[in-house]
C-alpha cells in the first residue's frame, strides 16, 4: 500500500462506518460481516464501536477460497443444509435488535469456475431460513449499513490497465475513500449535508404522489406503476427505535417500491451484475401486468434463469431507484462490477423483495397487507442498472397528465 496516509483515511474510514453508517451508541450490540482479508479493517471498526460505547461487537469472518471450495466439491445435501443454529441465531439478532455492518470486498467473478445451479440452490437454501432476518432487516428494525473494502482480485478487476497489483489496489482504495466523503475535513458533516439533498428531492416525489413512471431510453420503453402512499427515501433512515443511520455508503439514489401489477413494457441494463460471484451483464425484461414474461442476458444466462426461479416474487419488481447521470460515481467512468457502487451510478430497478417501509407506515403491516398494498414478497433483493445519459422518465399524474422528472439522465428541474 503506498497510497499516501492511508492509515489516516482508512481510521477515519472506520470511524464513518460505526458513527453515522449504524450510529453505534451506549449498550448497542452490533455484527460486522467482513472478509478474512480485511481484518485491518474490521480491527478498526471493532476499536471505534467501542470507543462509542456498544456492548459488544460480533465478528463474522468470510472467506470466499473457502466458499469456492464447498461450491466445487461439497456434498449436494450439505451444500443446501441450513442448521439450524443459523436461523437461531438470526432470530436472537432481531429480538435483541443487533445492528449489521455488512463490509463488501469479494472479487466479482470469484466463483465462475463452480456450477450455478449448485451456487444458486445454496443461496435459495439460505435466502429462505433468513427470510425474516431480512425482512426485518428492510423494515428498519434496526440498524444496518454496507459498505465497501478493496481488494486485490476485486481491484484488478475494476482497473486492468494499472501495471502492478499494488497501483490497481490504491486506485480503487482512492475511488472508495472519495465516494464515501472521507476526504473532506469532517465526514460526517459532508454525510449530513448530502442526505438533506437527498431527503429534499425525495420530497419533492413524495409530494406529487405520481401514478406511474413512463421510462424511455435506447432497448427501454416501460411503465412503473406506483402504488397509493408510496413512500420516496434519500441516503438517510430511521430505524424502529427511532435511530438514524445510512443503510449504503456510497449512494446517491432516492428509492421507492413499485406496484408489483403494474409494470408494463420492456427494459435494457445498463451495467454488469455480479450476482453470486458471477457477471451477468447485457440483459434484457419484457413485463406485462407486473411480471417478467421474457428475459435474457448476452452473459450470464443460466445465472439469471435460475435467479428468476427462486420463487413467484422474483419475477416482479420490488425497488425503483433514480439516480441522476452527474453523479460522481457514474462520472468517474468506472465500472465497479459491484451493486453498491455500480447502483450508484445509474438508475436501478431490482427483482424481488420491496422495503416495507416505501410505503407509509408499510413497517407496521404484515407480509399480506404489504402485498396486498401492491408491495412485492420473495426471498431475494437483486438490483440490476439501467439509467444513462439517454435516459427520460415522464411521472404520470393519475389524471394522465405526464410531468417531466428526469431528462438526459438527469433531474428535470
Amino acid at each position: 500500500m503506498v497510497l499516501a496516509d492511508f492509515d489516516k483515511y482508512l481510521k477515519k474510514y472506520a470511524r464513518l462506518i460505526a458513527e453515522m453508517g449504524v450510529n453505534a451508541q451506549l449498550n448497542h450490540l452490533v455484527f460486522l460481516n467482513v472478509q478474512i482479508d480485511q481484518a485491518r479493517l474490521a480491527h478498526l471498526i471493532v476499536e471505534e464501536l467501542y470507543s462509542l460505547g456498544v456492548a459488544e461487537v460480533i465478528v463474522d469472518y468470510k472467506d470466499d477460497v473457502v466458499d469456492l471450495a464447498r461450491y466445487l466439491h461439497a456434498d449436494e445435501k450439505r451444500l443446501t443444509t441450513v442448521p439450524d443454529s443459523y436461523t437461531q441465531r438470526l432470530k436472537e439478532f432481531v429480538d435483541l435488535k443487533v445492528s449489521r455492518i455488512s463490509i463488501n470486498s469479494s472479487d466479482p467473478a470469484i466463483f465462475k469456475s463452480a456450477d450455478s445451479e449448485r451456487i444458486v440452490k445454496r443461496l435459495a437454501a439460505f435466502n429462505a431460513a433468513s427470510f425474516d432476518y431480512a425482512t426485518a432487516i428492510q423494515s428498519n428494525k434496526m440498524s444496518w449499513t454496507v459498505a465497501a473494502a478493496a481488494s486485490y482480485s476485486w481491484a484488478a478487476k475494476v482497473f486492468p490497465d494499472l501495471p502492478t497489483k499494488e497501483e490497481q489496489l490504491d486506485a480503487l482504495w482512492e475511488q472508495i475513500f472519495k465516494t464515501t466523503r472521507i476526504y473532506e475535513d469532517d465526514p460526517v458533516k459532508a454525510w449530513q449535508e448530502h442526505n438533506e439533498k437527498l431527503c429534499k428531492q425525495a420530497q419533492k416525489l413524495n409530494t406529487a404522489q405520481f401514478y406511474a413512471l413512463h421510462y424511455t431510453a435506447p432497448g427501454t420503453d416501460l411503465t412503473i406503476g406506483l402504488p397509493k402512499n408510496h413512500y420516496w427515501e434519500g441516503a438517510g433512515a430511521t430505524n424502529a427505535q427511532g435511530e438514524f443511520f445510512i443503510a449504503n455508503m456510497p449512494t446517491e439514489e432516492v428509492f421507492t417500491a413499485p406496484d408489483r401489477n403494474r409494470v408494463d413494457g420492456l427494459i435494457s441494463s445498463t451495467k454488469p451484475l455480479s450476482y453470486a460471484g458471477i457477471i451477468v451483464s447485457g440483459m434484457k425484461f419484457t413485463f406485462k401486468d407486473g411480471k417478467v414474461v421474457d428475459f435474457s442476458a448476452e452473459q450470464g444466462q443460466d445465472v439469471l434463469e435460475k435467479l428468476m426461479a427462486t420463487d413467484d416474487g422474483a419475477r416482479y419488481l420490488g425497488e425503483v431507484a433514480l439516480v441522476p447521470d452527474p453523479s460522481p460515481i457514474s462520472q468517474s467512468g468506472i465500472t465497479f462490477f459491484n451493486t453498491l457502487f455500480d447502483e450508484n451510478a445509474s438508475n436501478h430497478l431490482a427483482l424481488g423483495q420491496a422495503y416495507a417501509t416505501s410505503l407509509v407506515g408499510g413497517e407496521r403491516m404484515s407480509q399480506e397487507e404489504l402485498k396486498a398494498s401492491g408491495l412485492n414478497r420473495s426471498e431475494i433483493h437483486v438490483d440490476f442498472m439501467v439509467g444513462s445519459e439517454q435516459m427520460d422518465i415522464d411521472g404520470i399524474k393519475k389524471d394522465g397528465t405526464h410531468v417531466p422528472v428526469f431528462r438526459g439522465g438527469d433531474w428535470a428541474e
